[in-house]
């Protein structure tokens, strides 16, 4: 059977989040959200000091519940779902602690987490995950794209539970590849139209369109909507930290609508389509730090929700801080979008390093008219880019469906300071719009290397440049164009 939901419940649980997390936030309706200002810190590191200081990672009894002991063989072949759950129900049943993933292969289907529970994996331990979509049924409540429906399970999920980790030195294996799960996205992965996500995926837009019930979204099999990796959902004191991240079906690490969140010491290897590395969405206080990121997509992106259903929901991504981490391979180190209709604010990016030809951009916003949303209060300090293939910051306006909305995207407030690069195609590449440009950007004291081509710059104003050095010249300015 799927999931049961309570609606009347989740309507409630939405609106106290608008009230307290996001108070002030309004529905983005044409002219209104730039009309509305959160206020800005006086020190905004300071504010990011508050933030961490806030922050707290759950702790756990120290009890263990080994998964041997409730069945489960570690020769990557027999079936250890049943194991994980009943252990899982054990430690839940005891009060929490740990339930334990010794050395060994274990195969599993979806795995569902509980309150006081913590996943760990141990070093030479990996949890193989079945490449049978069935066995990531029945339905539950996720996200696609930033749409809410009725899907597969992630591989490992939890719905309302507070005090919920995955740890440990192992690894999580998906196993998607060019014949499991990625066929799905359709286009160069080769698979027939009819077997693609794209049916289900323009159904599912009409749907939010036109205010459809989340229960009567009902995708899975026949659907090919690909299911996310780790998956918490409306939930409370969570934390990811340690584990190796392979082959995943879509986005990998991907808390939605959760307060104080940690993703700490994770390795992220998955080159698949969407394949994004850690993508928070309509969260509030998530630390993200000392991970490392070689993706296919994004490595991390921050995101509230798509169009319509961002807009309902309306939970903007708020009081991020990503610090420490390694980027290599994918679309963006840091990017906010394009599922934002929600809004983001209070991010802030310090100490990160960013290396790879194969690394598009250093900090990424991608937004349209048809999403919209308010993004402001961006910091970026103290990071070192080798190389990327496009531009150190770059901001798009016209992505996928371009200024051909009614929900005119709102970006202010973005500092970059203290970041230099070796290699570039731009330094900076921002595209707003003449009605709405990208407004109040600040370079501070940079250094930009190998920049092979000027500056690209159409609907911006307030761009100021102090103390930035372009292959070797210096450049105080102020740009509105």
């Amino acid at each position: 059977m799927p999931e049961t939901l309570n609606w009347s419940r989740t309507r409630r649980e939405f609106l106290t989040a608008v009230a307290g997390a996001s108070a002030g936030v309004v529905l983005a309706r044409p002219g209104v959200a730039s009309a509305w200002r959160a206020p800005q810190a006086a020190d905004p590191w300071a504010e990011m000091e508050r933030i961490v200081a806030r922050i707290r990672a759950p702790q756990f009894p120290t009890r263990d519940f080994d998964i041997t002991k409730f069945g489960a063989r570690p020769d990557g072949v027999t079936d250890a779902t049943a194991a994980i759950r009943d252990a899982i129900g054990a430690c839940a049943a005891a009060g929490g602690g740990r339930v334990v993933v010794p050395p060994g292969r274990f195969a599993t289907g979806a795995v569902r987490l509980r309150s006081r529970v913590n996943l760990h994996v141990s070093e030479g331990a990996t949890l193989l995950f079945s490449r049978d979509p069935r066995a990531f049924l029945p339905l539950v409540l996720t996200r696609f794209e930033g749409m809410e429906l009725m899907n597969y399970s992630p591989l490992i999920y939890a719905l309302d539970e507070q005090n919920v980790a995955v740890t440990g030195r192992g690894t999580i294996d998906g196993q998607a590849d060019e014949k499991t799960w990625w066929p799905w996205k359709g286009g160069a992965r080769g698979a027939a139209a009819a077997t693609t996500q794209t049916p289900a995926r323009n159904r599912l837009m009409e749907q939010v369109a036109r205010g459809a019930n989340v229960a009567d979204r009902r995708y899975g099999e026949g659907g090919y909507l690909r299911p996310n990796f780790v998956q918490p959902y409306r939930c409370q004191n969570v934390l990811i930290e340690g584990v190796t991240i392979v082959n995943s079906p879509m986005w990998e690490v991907h808390p939605v609508l959760c307060t104080n969140v940690t993703v700490r010491g994770v390795t992220i290897r998955s080159h698949g389509p969407n394949n994004d590395g850690c993508d928070p969405e309509s969260c509030k206080d998530v630390l993200i730090e000392r991970c490392v990121f070689d993706t296919g997509d994004d490595c991390i992106a921050l995101k509230s929700g798509r169009n319509d259903d961002g807009r309902r929901v309306n939970v903007p991504i708020e009081n991020v801080v990503i610090r420490d981490c390694e980027m290599k391979d994918g679309h963006g180190g840091v990017t906010i979008g394009s599922e934002i209709s929600g809004g983001a604010r209070n991010v802030f990016a310090l100490r990160c390093t960013m290396d790879s030809p194969q690394l598009d951009r250093a900090l990424r916003f991608k937004n349209n008219s048809v999403r919209g949303g308010l993004v402001e209060h961006i910091y970026m300090r103290d990071v070192t880019v080798g190389q990327v293939a496009e531009a150190i910051v770059a901001a798009d306006f016209f992505y996928e469906e371009g200024d051909s909305g009614k929900y005119t995207p709102v970006l202010r407030d973005v500092e970059v300071r203290n970041v230099t690069s070796r290699k570039s195609r731009y330094a900076l590449l921002l595209r707003g719009y003449g009605h709405a440009p990208v407004t109040d950007v600040r370079v501070i004291d940079c250094t930009f290397d190998g920049v092979a081509e000027p500056d690209r710059l159409e609907g911006v104003r307030d761009v100021v440049l102090t103390n930035v050095r372009v292959n070797g010249t210096v450049r105080n300015e102020r740009i509105s164009r």
